[in-house]
């Protein structure tokens, strides 16, 4: 039998928070000062997780390093990879105006030299829960790297709204067999009486029911992803280097993957609640979220004993 090969997590926690005015990655939101990313190792070790990597950037390596290695550096091996808007293809430069990372596809393959086997992908200042990584967990177990069979958690839209601002979500459509037909990476998603609305770029307004299926940047990936990134993120630069504010997107690449028969994605279902920090008034729902599941015995008061 062949030999399992080993999965990793990689944490996305180089955004900047500029809704948020601080680093969330590193917010306060459990007992004795937890932070999310806690959770969501915890979670993937009990889901048979192996290594840890965490895209940062250079400003807060020093910070976020501290934190995590008194906390669970002992659990699990964890690496580190910086998501420098300076790695660009040759003939690139980075312009003036540019103040934020280049995106999330951008920040996976900042991990192209860090990760050989099957991972996941989830975002640092997101509460995912337990059974969404015994899912991915359980889909990727098993898979050939070369495989380009990816798998995507999906959440249900009204239940990852802000009550205090707009929110970007990847918005999909899901086929009978639970595959994935489309994700669009809507930028401004706010809710509304009736359900929700996004802003279409046009300078108007399209309406959501509420329960699509979105992204919430919980992914299961393998090597084979680092390739289509690399031959994307040109074409993307070529679009948009003079754009101060585009993101290269993991959701639009995975899109366009799919869209091209590259790629098939699972949609993996999760009766697990999504908790996030986007503005500092969503902090007090995570926190009583997370106290509530403590006191169900779904975590232990401290994490780490």
């Amino acid at each position: 039998m062949a030999k399992q090969m080993e999965m990793t997590l990689v944490v996305l926690a180089a955004g900047i928070g500029s809704r948020y005015g601080g680093l969330k990655q590193i917010e306060a939101v459990g007992p004795h000062g937890a932070i999310v990313i806690e959770y969501s190792v915890y979670d993937a070790i009990r889901a048979g997780f192996d290594r840890v990597v965490c895209v940062v950037r250079r400003d807060i390596e020093k910070d976020f390093r501290s934190i995590v290695s008194s906390r669970f550096e002992k659990r699990i091996p964890v690496d580190y990879v910086f998501q420098d808007a300076e790695d660009l293809p040759p003939g690139y430069s980075v312009p003036t105006d540019r103040k934020k990372p280049w995106g999330t596809g951008h920040a996976v393959l900042a991990c192209r030299d860090k990760v050989k086997g099957p991972f996941a992908v989830i975002n640092a200042d997101d509460f995912y829960g337990r059974r969404s990584y015994e899912a991915l967990g359980g889909f990727l177990k098993g898979i050939s790297p070369e495989s380009t069979n990816y798998s995507m958690v999906g959440f249900t839209l009204r239940n990852t709204l802000s009550e205090h601002g707009h929110v970007a979500r990847g918005v999909s459509e899901v086929d009978g067999m639970g595959r994935l037909r489309r994700v669009v990476e809507r930028t401004q998603i706010e809710k509304t009486e009736g359900g929700a609305r996004y802003a279409d770029g046009q300078g108007g307004w399209s309406s959501l029911t509420g329960e699509e299926v979105v992204s919430m940047n919980m992914w299961g990936l393998m090597p084979s992803l680092f390739g289509h990134l690399q031959r994307e993120f040109p074409k993307f630069l070529q679009n948009n280097v003079g754009n101060p504010k585009a993101e290269f997107f993991l959701p639009t690449v995975v899109d366009g993957l799919v869209g091209e028969g590259k790629a098939s994605v699972q949609v993996l279902s999760t009766p697990e609640p999504w908790f996030g920090v986007t503005y500092p008034q969503d902090k007090a729902v995570v926190v009583e979220g997370l106290r509530r599941l403590v006191e169900k015995g779904v975590y232990p008061e401290k994490l780490w004993g």
